[in-house]
């Protein structure tokens, strides 16, 4: 995919617990795992926003656009 997806990092930056972050944005650890895996078509602006504001950070320092995404994952 061409959509890189660095929230395990930044969660490791500041030293956030997934466990955290899902009971503060209201979803289960295990959409918070597939997200951090990159495995998601999409995320809601309003799950983004919460993202956001509980690590302190912009979307870009969550997402990253990389051309030549891999052709299979374009279905």
């Amino acid at each position: 995919m061409a959509i890189l997806v660095h929230l395990d990092v930044v969660l490791a930056q500041r030293k956030v617990k997934s466990r955290e972050l899902a009971a503060h944005v209201g979803i289960t650890e295990q959409n918070l795992s597939l997200l951090k895996s990159g495995k998601v078509r999409g995320i809601r602006f309003a799950t983004l926003e919460r993202i956001c504001e509980y690590l302190q950070c912009q979307p870009g320092d969550l997402l990253e656009f990389r051309a030549g995404g891999d052709p299979e994952d374009s279905e």
